[in-house]
């Protein structure tokens, strides 16, 4: 019987298997040459990101990739996946918090449904959560980088070199991030014959920030109006660096009213305890 048992047993592992890799061998190959490396962590779980990509991820609607092919680009993640990627990173997300989520409550004897729920709520969102800090995080890497390219431009400008040339030369010069990546891409965009206009409008619509958003303006309405691009160039520094001087300033008052909630749980408790210990010892011998 016990033989038996196993036979059936490797019988079936062995169709699970062959009919796993004939589901597997069906999804298409990935280029990744002109792609951004993956994380390690993604490196691990890629072929089930593929796997998921191609047989689930499929099915969604063309709005649904839409906006998150957008996410993905103002996050500067899109060279990385795709949505239909993206989607799929979110079902393994959840299959795995539930999956944790299991574990636990068989080594704790107590499996509650409401507990998976909540496993697989948390482990759906926490990619839209990681997204939304990467687009936050590159943000504020792009307005910190601002004012140094924007000098850049301006000195060039007012060199005698023209906008492609100014570009150029402060993506030579400046700090490596992803403003560089942007103004590459303007490059590209204005060597392939789109006007200046439009190619900093599409890096306006790429990053979604307010600065790039008045600085495209400034140079479209001086295109139109024939005004110095030197002079607005020069605006659009000094304002940013005021704005970011502002900012450390409003991050520097902020701090103490940061400061309160650790103080007073964490910090001011163990500090009565250490002053109220020899007090309450001597008491205690006293008695």
């Amino acid at each position: 019987m016990v033989n038996l048992i196993v036979t059936v047993f490797t019988i079936a592992f062995i169709f699970l298997t062959i009919s796993s890799i004939r589901i597997y061998r069906k999804v298409p190959k990935a280029n990744r040459e002109f792609m951004d490396p993956l994380s390690p962590g993604l490196k691990l779980i890629w072929p089930l990101v593929r796997l998921f990509a191609f047989y689930v991820s499929e099915n969604l609607s063309v709005d649904y990739l839409e906006r998150i092919s957008k996410k993905l680009q103002i996050s500067g993640v899109s060279y990385m996946m795709t949505a239909e990627q993206y989607f799929a990173i979110r079902i393994l997300s959840t299959l795995f918090a539930v999956g944790l989520a299991t574990i636990c409550g068989l080594l704790l004897d107590d499996i509650s449904i409401k507990y998976l729920i909540l496993a697989g709520l948390f482990g759906y969102i926490l990619p839209v959560i990681t997204l939304n800090d990467l687009r936050k995080k590159r943000q504020a890497l792009i307005v910190k980088s601002l004012p140094v390219y924007l000098d850049y431009l301006t000195m060039s400008i007012e060199a005698g070199l023209n906008m492609t040339g100014a570009i150029s030369q402060a993506v030579e010069r400046g700090p490596s991030g992803p403003l560089r990546i942007e103004f590459e891409k303007v490059i590209r965009d204005m060597r392939a014959g789109m006007s200046r206009a439009q190619s900093f409008r599409n890096m306006a619509e790429r990053v979604q920030i307010t600065e790039i958003n008045s600085l495209v303006s400034a140079l479209a309405q001086a295109e139109k109006t024939g005004a110095s691009l030197g002079q607005t160039l020069r605006v659009q520094s000094d304002q940013r660096r005021i704005e970011r001087f502002q900012r450390a300033e409003k991050k520097a008052l902020e701090a103490p009213v940061k400061l309160v909630f650790p103080l007073i749980v964490f910090i001011f408790p163990v500090t009565f305890m250490i002053l109220a210990f020899p007090i309450a010892m001597k008491f205690m011998y006293e008695l």
